[in-house]
């Protein structure tokens, strides 16, 4: 099917939030442009319920470099504002490793947004934020240094690895 067919005379594509099953008109085409979403309600929300808060691949990749720094920690540490990934208490150091979509970041993963329902999704996002704001200065009130490892810096492994090193000091 011809990619061009759906979008709009002006080139863009239209953006509209629609429920499942229904379409979008585009009266320039004489057509309609089906719903982008094709699992039901109750598949999506298993989906969704799905996307886990700890033991994440990032998570496992940045404690799998911390272990073979020779550091222990504890993990998700209930008592602390936020519930951090990493806990070093001797040294009041924490490791909060986010995932650029859900935290916001700035790179390429953090900037894409869904194309629907959007006023939820943007509201979400933008609470996410606030939130890490938030707890990042109560951790840093109560005397902690936090160090925010991004999902997409774990590509680069090795400077990672220096960035830990540099944040935590001398292992062992």
């Amino acid at each position: 099917m011809n990619e061009r067919r759906f979008r709009l005379r002006n080139g863009s594509w239209p953006i509209q939030a629609v429920k499942r099953g229904e379409s979008l008109p585009d009266p320039s085409l004489g057509c309609t442009i089906p719903c982008m979403d094709t699992l039901s309600p109750e598949r999506r929300s298993e989906c969704m319920r799905s996307v886990r808060g700890e033991d994440t691949t990032p998570e496992l990749a940045v404690r799998r470099l911390v272990h073979q720094l020779g550091f222990r920690f504890r993990l998700h540490v209930r008592s602390l504002p936020g519930k951090p990934d990493l806990v070093f208490p001797s040294r009041s150091k924490i490791i909060m490793v986010h995932g650029c979509f859900w935290h916001g970041h700035c790179c390429r993963g953090g900037r894409n947004r869904p194309t629907s329902n959007v006023t939820y999704w943007s509201e979400k996002l933008e609470r996410n934020r606030k939130r890490d704001r938030y707890v990042n200065r109560e951790l840093k009130r109560l005397g902690w240094s936090v160090l925010r490892v991004w999902e997409c810096e774990l590509r680069n492994e090795s400077r990672v690895m220096k960035k830990l090193v540099q944040f935590l000091g001398d292992g062992r």
